[in-house]
């Protein structure tokens, strides 16, 4: 069966002397783990567990190259020896699990972050940064030189800590994309001007790094696509690129990714996003190249669309980085015919970049022990000494966990869910438009507790004698939470709800389909998240006219940490959906809605037949205080203790179930 399925991708690879036992490649990504500039036991569980599960080959998050180049608290130090002995762990935990190790050099040009580096962003003309309001500093002779060594140390010292090669980064618009790029390199001298001299820096570089690791060292190049903006290098100009690094033997593999510092949310595409996109561009420089290998990355989740990329021959190998962090197991579970078990992505970037770009280290949603598998044993776990009887009150991504995860220890689990499906409210927002990789979620849930004999009960809403009497040794409570019945404003305290009586519909009774909006809605978005944008992108899909309130100067103001933000209002506009932003609704009456600015208190009416409210739910704990008030042990998880995200639900669920 995976010889049939999976052919390609499970069909061994040379790389400069090195076998990859498959094609698949964990890519370069700032997990952003490090601790005072160096590698930490938390970056060896990391990389190790994906090693465990099957990659072939494994590429360390980048390594900084010079002062200028520091993003983030958890990078690592650049210009530093004392890093060695340290990383030596890292590859040792890759290697003896059976992966090529490579690690990432780069240097991002004039989109530095002073708050991490206090050092001006270099960039070969002092064009501003994309990633703040800074400026950048032009670079001398003298400093592209430094830079060039800082590099080529860079790799001396990845050598010496025993990793197989490097990837040098190219890509995003960083800084020797900057070199060849005409926008952005105004350069008259040697490092300027015609295609040679723009590309001048990046083959020294690769040049000098082959000379000082040896004829076995590995080094890959990375690249991007943007042909959305103008100003970047386009498909054919990489390929020209490509075509002059590969001639001259420069490099043994090229990663091709998306997007850049002009639409940064391309690099981690979030769901609104196609599938398989940096297989376009990895289509056109495996044409172009005759000696490199070329990886296909960007939104390439499953083994499925790994294959096809192959198959198609559209790349050599797939970097699967954001896959491998939902399920680290994801080969393996390929290789072995069992692709129905993998976990799967969301795509959702809430706790893998969403964590990064407010610099903690990163984590995943659905896969909590991501991060910690140092603490955790990894995504594996150790089977008990004492099954127990444990009853789960709830089927939500809480509940869900916590059955999974105690069965897979060896406990007893009944699962009592009050409703006739699993899932609780996170299925609703898997009904959101192009959120079906939720359901997807719930849907593997229900395989893995079939499969592991969890004794499912739909329709059984458990009050506490209903507890007393199953008898359990072990009780745990996940009931989740429910829509408030007002629609209390943040900007509003003072109000509990919306004075003016009319009738009002929480964002769930929308989504399950148990009210009819009218054609005129409006949507009060108290929280910036999916809840109040998703609706609203449902309905206008529905063809309903929509108009989207809410008190932040932007809509979807806590999708700016996950990049999601600006494709999503780019997708409402399409819609027409009217926003008004920095603004509260102070009257409600059925027909008509007062919006208040929040910025002069000017109001004005709006005429609509539907008002849905987004806001913070309320904790569904009538059951924890009820067993609590008969003295009955328990242990509350998720949304019944408070209402929060899908990714704090499942860490309880996961954490409760590894204390059994």
């Amino acid at each position: 069966m995976t010889e049939r399925m999976f052919r390609r991708l499970f069909t061994p690879v040379t790389l400069r002397g090195r076998t990859l036992r498959n094609r698949i490649v964990f890519g370069a990504h700032t997990a952003n783990m490090a601790e005072d500039g160096l590698p930490t036991e938390r970056h060896v569980g990391y990389y190790a567990e994906r090693a465990i599960g099957g990659a072939g080959m494994v590429v360390v998050e980048p390594m900084p190259v010079h002062q200028a180049a520091v993003l983030t608290r958890g990078n690592f130090r650049p210009s530093d020896d004392s890093v060695v002995p340290h990383f030596r762990k890292v590859t040792e935990a890759i290697k003896g699990n059976g992966a090529v190790a490579i690690q990432q050099l780069y240097h991002v040009g004039q989109h530095a972050d002073a708050d991490n580096s206090y050092h001006a962003g270099w960039s070969p003309s002092g064009l501003p940064s994309y990633h703040d309001s800074d400026g950048s500093h032009r670079m001398t002779e003298a400093d592209i030189e430094e830079t060039i060594d800082g590099f080529v140390q860079a790799a001396r010292r990845c050598r010496e800590a025993g990793f197989d090669g490097v990837e040098v980064w190219a890509a995003y618009h960083s800084m020797l994309d900057q070199f060849w790029t005409p926008w952005s390199n105004r350069r008259d001298d040697r490092w300027g001007g015609s295609l040679e001299n723009r590309t001048r820096m990046s083959r020294e570089v690769m040049t000098l790094i082959r000379k000082v690791c040896g004829e076995d060292f590995i080094v890959g190049l990375a690249i991007n696509d943007e042909p959305d903006v103008g100003v970047a290098l386009q498909r054919e100009a990489l390929a020209e690129i490509a075509d002059r690094h590969d001639r001259d033997h420069l490099m043994d593999y090229v990663t091709c990714g998306t997007g850049s510092y002009f639409s940064f949310e391309k690099i981690i595409p979030p769901f609104v996003y196609p599938e398989k996109l940096g297989a376009d561009l990895s289509a056109v420089i495996k044409s172009a190249v005759r000696h490199a290998l070329v990886t296909a990355e960007s939104h390439i989740r499953t083994p499925e669309n790994a294959e096809s990329v192959l198959s198609e021959g559209r790349a050599d190998l797939v970097s699967i980085v954001r896959g491998q962090i939902a399920d680290p197991h994801l080969a393996n579970k390929a290789a072995a015919g069992r692709a129905e078990d993998i976990r799967g992505c969301l795509s959702c970037n809430q706790m893998c970049w969403g964590r990064r770009s407010r610099d903690y280290w990163i984590s995943c949603v659905i896969n909590p022990s991501a991060g910690r598998e140092w603490e955790w044993g990894g995504d594996r776990f150790t089977p008990t000494e004492r099954p127990k009887r444990v009853l789960v009150v709830g089927g939500g991504p809480a509940g869900l966990e916590a059955a999974r995860v105690a069965a897979e220890r060896g406990h007893q689990v009944v699962l009592a869910e009050a409703s006739d499906r699993l899932g609780g409210q996170f299925r609703l927002a898997g009904l959101q438009p192009r959120r079906a990789q939720i359901t997807d979620l719930i849907d593997w849930y229900q395989r893995q507790l079939a499969r592991l004999q969890v004794d499912v009960r739909y329709g059984q809403y458990m009050e506490a004698d209903d507890v007393a009497r199953e008898g359990a040794d072990h009780v745990i409570v996940a009931t989740g939470s429910l829509p408030p019945d007002g629609a209390f404003q943040r900007v509003l305290p003072q109000l509990d709800t919306i004075p003016g009586g009319g009738a009002m519909h929480s964002a769930e009774a929308v989504m399950a389909r148990e009210v009819r909006p009218g054609k005129r809605v409006i949507v009060l978005d108290d929280g910036g998240n999916w809840k109040g944008c998703g609706t609203a992108w449902r309905l206008a899909e529905d063809s309903h006219e929509v108009t989207l309130v809410t008190p932040d100067a932007l809509v979807g103001k806590e999708l700016q940490r996950m990049a999601a933000d600006a494709p999503l209002r780019r997708a409402l506009a399409r819609l027409g959906v009217r926003f008004v932003t920095e603004s509260a609704v102070t009257h409600w009456d059925g027909k008509t809605a007062t919006i208040a600015s929040l910025l002069d208190g000017i109001e004005r009416q709006a005429e609509a037949d539907t008002l849905v409210f987004a806001g913070t739910n309320l904790a569904a704990d009538g059951l924890s205080a009820d067993l609590d008030a008969r003295k009955i042990a328990f242990t509350a998880i998720g949304d019944c203790t408070a209402a929060r995200q899908a990714a704090f639900a499942i860490y309880d669920g996961r954490k409760v179930a590894l204390a059994l």
